[in-house]
């Protein structure tokens, strides 16, 4: 395993050092207790991707914040979940950049929107966040900058919070002229908070393992496209380049209520197991709870997850680790 786990191992130090128990009950690959991941930040209460987001999960507990990252015009990496700008931006009720729309090809087909990398770093500071998701408050839409990675680099450092940044459409950016691998490795150049990379992308996670002694997620969507296309190999692979995987959590389970073996077979190949998506507002109908659907993924062994909701996790994890 790369340097990550150590620095885990002293992190879970110094929880001890502040009342925090010092072996965990749960039976994770390393022995250590879970790590919360704030998906998108705390995105659950805030806009995405946003400083405020990011901090937000600080104070709620997060042991990671995430940054999903695709690049500018002008080459620079900025914190969005998608390459269009349309749902989580005000740029539709900006009519300088009307003329930006345009059609483009996507994984899930053609979609006529606005696109990151025909907008420039100065542009694009212009613009504001929203809230994507219906159902979730939309007090703070249009208040909060979109972060360049360099600025949550800045963040975590000034915290203490690990990272976990994401490469959107690695491949694609390539295409058009942008590599997202060295402005990735610059920005964190020197860090000393725990990072792990991830990517849906094998290829650049390939290209990335013998650069970085950082360690790489090998995510896992399960989607037959995504196979097909060679993105997302078998476990017995994943192992030569990664150090870890993020499985969509339906792949946790050959149906509800009984799990897959998943996950003892990625921790046979020294894989650390992170599912996605926790949210407390998206229930699977087979769960009574969000604190229930946490609790039955922990006691199956991952060694993380992510989450839309930090605070709910990491209340359930610390409660779980004293038992």
């Amino acid at each position: 395993m790369r340097m990550i786990f150590g620095m885990i191992g002293a992190l879970a130090l110094f929880a001890c050092a502040e009342g925090a128990p010092d072996q965990s009950t749960y039976p994770t690959l390393s022995g250590d207790a879970p790590i919360v991941i704030a998906h998108r930040g705390a995105s659950g209460i805030l806009p995405e991707h946003t400083l405020e987001a990011y901090t937000l999960a600080l104070q709620q507990g997060a042991d990671f914040i995430e940054p999903d990252l695709v690049m500018t015009k002008d080459g620079v990496l900025i914190a969005r979940h998608d390459r269009f700008l349309s749902t989580t931006t005000n740029v539709s009720d900006r009519p300088e950049f009307a003329d930006r729309k345009r059609v483009q090809e996507t994984f899930s087909g053609e979609r006529d929107d606005w696109w990151a990398e025909d907008f420039t770093l100065e542009e694009i500071k212009t613009l504001r966040a929203r809230q994507p998701y219906a159902g979730r408050s939309k007090a703070y839409d249009d208040q909060f900058e979109i972060p360049t990675f360099a600025e949550i680099v800045n963040l975590a450092i000034a915290s203490g919070i690990g990272l976990y940044p994401e490469t959107k459409s690695p491949s694609y950016h390539a295409e058009i002229g942008l590599d997202m691998k060295a402005p990735l490795l610059d920005a964190l150049s020197g860090v000393q908070v725990p990072v792990f990379i991830q990517s849906f992308e094998a290829q650049i996670l390939r290209e990335l393992h013998p650069l970085t002694e950082f360690s790489l997620v090998q995510l896992i969507s399960g989607d037959p496209r995504a196979v097909m296309a060679g993105h997302e190999p078998p476990l017995e692979q994943v192992g030569e380049y990664a150090d870890g995987v993020g499985p969509y959590k339906q792949l946790l389970w050959a149906e509800p209520g009984l799990p897959s073996d998943f996950v003892e077979r990625a921790h046979a190949f020294g894989l650390a197991v992170h599912p996605w998506t926790f949210r407390d507002d998206n229930l699977p109908e087979h769960y009574a709870s969000s604190e229930a659907e946490i609790e039955a993924h922990l006691a199956m062994g991952v060694d993380g997850l992510f989450t839309d909701f930090p605070e709910t996790a990491a209340k359930l994890r610390d409660a779980g680790n004293k038992r």
